[in-house]
């Protein structure tokens, strides 16, 4: 299945909403989502928390519990998978989503298990705090969200339960922003513009990626670059 989701965007904005899943395993074709939560963000401040079990309708594995603590028990009253998917979309809306590693896991379950329970997709942009950690903290051995956030000495108590995530999260990405803007204070200016108006900067997006083209200098001229080199390698010549 070709999965038509959103552009993975690396910008620092100021509104947002952070998410979070727990699920039974890693593969969004035969796991399932157990836990989801988001946090709204407005003005760089909280606004609203979402949070919910949800009930898998199959038991949930014991390694799955050792990871994030979730139980059948608990999740024997919780609603099942399309309710809590309908009360996350209209939580999320049309919302620029932020998360931690969303790009290759979170994003792909919420999209297939849409897909299976919904008959809809989720195309909403998002932000990946894993790019952004590599890019900002190259020093850093490891960028899982816990390194992340031990680095910025942000408490890690109750890690792997959804909310407690993206309480962690949405503080590591602020930090993350206030460096990318220091490191990227030209791309950080174009970023914001495209947050306003995404559209009307469309053509200044990366088709790759959805970071943003920044003019560069190279052997043979000047030329557009994304800004996630060398994550993103994509290059357009300049007219």
């Amino acid at each position: 299945m070709t999965r038509q989701k959103g552009k993975r965007l690396t910008l620092y904005e100021k509104d947002y909403v952070v998410f979070d899943l727990e699920t039974t395993g890693l593969s969004p074709a035969e796991d399932e989502i157990i836990e989801i939560s988001g946090i709204k963000v407005r003005g760089h401040q909280i606004v609203e928390e979402f949070s919910t079990l949800v009930n898998p309708g199959m038991p949930i594995p014991y390694a799955a519990t050792m990871v994030n603590g979730i139980t059948d028990s608990m999740v024997s009253n919780a609603p099942g998978i399309k309710e809590a998917l309908q009360n996350f979309f209209e939580f999320i809306d049309k919302d620029l989503l932020v998360g931690h590693n969303i790009h290759t896991f979170d994003t792909n379950f919420i999209y297939d298990s849409a897909m299976r329970h919904l008959g809809r997709g989720m195309q909403n942009d998002y932000i990946d705090t894993l790019y952004m950690a590599r890019s900002c903290l190259p020093e850093l051995g490891h960028h899982t969200l816990i390194d992340v956030a031990a680095h910025f000495e942000i408490e890690t108590e109750g890690a792997h339960r959804a909310l407690n995530d993206c309480r962690m999260n949405q503080l590591c990405y602020e930090k993350l922003g206030e460096i990318w803007m220091q490191k990227h204070p030209v791309q950080a200016s174009a970023g914001a513009a495209a947050g306003e108006k995404r559209q009307e900067a469309g053509e200044m997006l990366c088709p790759e990626c959805g970071g943003i083209l920044m003019p560069r200098k190279g052997k043979f001229g000047e030329f557009w670059g994304c800004m996630s080199f060398p994550l993103c390698r994509y290059t357009r010549n300049k007219k």
